[in-house]
C-alpha cells in the first residue's frame, strides 16, 4: 500500500472498502469453508502454487471481517488470517453456486452452507494471502505506519488540528498520505477540500481554528456520505458491492470530475488543474 494515494491510479478509497467490509461481516461470518479454488496465480503472487493457499482455508470456520488500512482481513478459526488486497480492480463477490462464473473471477471459496466469496480480478492488481495472526505486523509491516482513520477511530477536530499544525505540507498532498489519514485519494480528496473551502495547495500549518473545524467536520461527513451510498463508482474507475450492485455516490460529487460545471457555492465554473502530475478540481471560494 503506497504512502500517497493520490500517487497512484484511481484505486479503492476507504468508503468502498469498508462499505465490502460490512457486507462481507453480516454474509460470510459464522460460515465453514468448504472448497477453496484458485484460477490461476494472478492474485496469489506470495505463492508458489495454488495449492498452497487453497489448502489453508479448507475447513476452517469465518470468524470475523475486519479492515486493517485499505486491507480487508477475514480471521479464520485455525488462527490464520485471509487477507484480501484489492489493489485498482479487485472485487469480493458472495454468490450462490449456481451463479455464473464472470470473467476474471480469480478465487471461488465454497461454504458448507449457501453459497460462494469470489474474488473478482480482471487486471490482476489485487492479491490474497493467509497468515498466522501472529504474523500479521511482519507480512504487512506498512500498516504499522497508518494514520488517522476517520471511520474505525473517530478523532476529535481538536487532536487532528495538533496534527495538521505539525505539519508544513500542502494540504492535497497531505490528505492523500496513507501516513497521515487512511484510504483516501484523489476523489474524496476533491470533495473534502471544496467542502472544508480549502485550496488543495494550502499549507497545513496556516489553517486558523475555524478551518481546522471545517477541515475536520468535511473529512468525517464526506466519508460517512459516500458510505451510505455504498461508494463512488465512476467510468474512470468502477466499483461494485459484493452483490454486483455500483456505488451511488458519483452522483453526489460537487467538484471531482465536473469542471465547466458550474459550482453550488459560487454558481461560478469548476476548475481543474494538474497538480503533482494529476487532476485536481476546485472552486474559487476555496482559500
Amino acid at each position: 500500500m503506497s504512502a500517497s494515494r493520490a500517487s497512484l491510479d484511481l484505486a479503492f478509497e476507504l468508503p468502498e472498502v469498508e462499505t465490502i467490509r460490512r457486507d462481507l461481516e453480516r454474509e460470510i461470518v459464522g460460515k465453514k469453508i468448504k472448497m477453496a479454488e484458485a484460477a490461476s496465480m494472478k492474485c496469489l503472487r506470495r505463492y508458489r502454487n495454488r495449492k498452497a493457499f487453497t489448502s489453508q482455508l479448507e475447513g476452517a470456520k469465518i470468524t470475523d471481517v475486519r479492515r486493517a488500512g485499505l486491507y480487508l482481513v477475514i480471521e479464520l478459526s485455525t488462527e490464520r488470517l485471509l487477507v484480501v488486497s484489492l489493489g485498482s480492480s479487485g472485487s469480493p463477490r458472495r454468490n450462490a453456486n449456481k451463479n455464473p462464473t464472470v470473467a476474471g473471477t480469480e478465487v471461488v471459496i465454497s461454504f458448507t452452507q449457501y453459497g460462494q466469496l469470489r474474488f473478482v480480478d480482471a487486471d490482476g492488481t489485487g492479491q490474497m494471502f493467509v497468515v498466522p495472526c501472529d504474523d500479521f505486523s511482519t507480512a504487512l509491516p506498512d500498516v504499522a505506519g497508518l494514520g488517522l482513520d476517520p471511520v474505525a477511530t473517530p478523532i476529535s477536530w481538536t487532536e487532528m488540528g495538533r496534527l495538521l499544525l505539525q505539519k508544513d505540507v500542502k494540504l492535497k498532498p497531505l490528505v492523500t498520505d496513507d501516513t497521515f489519514v487512511v484510504g483516501i485519494g484523489d476523489i474524496y480528496a476533491d470533495e473534502i477540500l471544496f467542502e472544508a473551502g480549502l485550496r488543495f495547495d494550502r499549507v497545513a500549518n496556516t489553517l486558523s481554528t475555524q478551518e481546522i473545524r471545517r477541515l475536520h467536520r468535511a473529512l468525517v461527513g464526506t466519508m460517512h456520505d459516500a458510505m451510505k451510498y455504498r461508494g463512488t463508482s465512476v467510468p474512470e474507475r468502477p466499483f461494485v458491492d459484493p452483490f454486483g450492485q455500483p456505488g451511488s455516490y458519483a452522483g453526489h460529487l460537487k467538484v471531482w470530475g465536473r469542471h465547466g460545471d458550474l459550482s453550488e457555492r459560487s454558481r461560478t465554473p469548476i476548475k481543474r488543474i494538474k497538480f503533482r502530475g494529476r487532476w485536481t478540481y476546485y472552486c474559487d471560494t476555496q482559500v
